[in-house]
């Protein structure tokens, strides 16, 4: 079996769908993907830097407004206070750079300052969302890059649980906020990362029409079984992913401080009209 049909059947939990998936390397890359939170100290080499951003700005921008930036976090002092604001993360004061994406809006106020021309459209919900989403597109393509060169990465959500915060420590202006965290590096080989099975197809794809379900079996399948045997494979507490969601979902308590985003977010300088 091959290298790709083993990490299909891995991201499916053994029952991968009938697919048949063409012979290139960035199948091979997309279905390795695991998030690696055990990294060596090792530098990466120089040219990293701009190949990761090369391939995040191929991304696609909603009108090309490119309403997103990102700050290269290398400086282990540095590293050390963003890893206490995101919830103490060893993995971003192991690996050597971490990556804060932006939505940041700050650029187009100011292009239209320079410009004496209104930009009022940036005081609202959606524009907010797009420089997000635009981040996020910018920021998977540049995961993508890192794991096609043998890099390990890890998202960062943490990095919403005190924004204002984070904001200081980076030096954002108002327009500017930071949508989370990607932390690079060579993954450690003694503690591997382990391809992480998802739900099954038919749980996500709809035709034409969205179907909602009406019982557990149906919105999961066999899904919790699948999660709960990758969680004994890897020495985890073992819980139905089902129980899981709705944990972290319970309320307010559970959000780590993100239940408060919003009057963060006002407070920054995104009206969300």
């Amino acid at each position: 079996m091959s290298q790709t049909a083993l990490s299909l059947s891995s991201r499916y939990g053994g029952t991968p769908p009938a697919v048949t998936l063409p012979a290139l390397p960035i199948f091979d890359t997309l279905l390795a993907h695991a998030s690696v939170r055990h990294f060596l100290p090792d530098a990466l080499p120089e040219q990293t830097l701009p190949t990761l951003l090369a391939a995040a700005q191929s991304a696609a921008s909603s009108s090309n407004l490119q309403t997103w930036s990102v700050v290269a976090v290398q400086s282990q002092e540095r590293r050390d206070r963003l890893s206490q604001l995101a919830g103490n993360q060893a993995h971003i004061r192991q690996a050597p750079l971490l990556l804060v994406w932006l939505a940041d809006l700050s650029r187009t106020r100011r292009m239209g300052e320079q410009l004496q021309a209104p930009v009022a459209g940036t005081d609202y919900l959606d524009t907010f969302l797009m420089s997000a989403i635009d981040a996020t597109l910018a920021a998977q393509n540049a995961t993508l890059a890192a794991e096609a060169l043998g890099l390990g990465t890890v998202y960062i959500g943490g990095m919403r649980n005190q924004p204002e915060a984070v904001a200081q420590e980076l030096g954002l202006p108002p327009g500017v906020f930071a949508v989370f965290g990607l932390v690079v590096g060579h993954p450690d080989p003694a503690k591997p990362a382990a391809i992480k099975p998802r739900l099954p197809q038919s749980k996500v794809l709809h035709h034409e029409q969205y179907q909602t379900p009406t019982t557990l079996a149906e919105e999961v399948g066999d899904y919790d079984a699948h999660h709960r045997a990758f969680q004994a494979s890897q020495g985890m507490p073992i819980k139905d992913w089902s129980q899981q969601v709705v944990e972290r979902l319970h309320g307010p308590e559970c959000l780590s401080g993100r239940h408060l985003l919003v009057e963060s977010l006002h407070r920054m300088g995104f009206p969300l009209r």
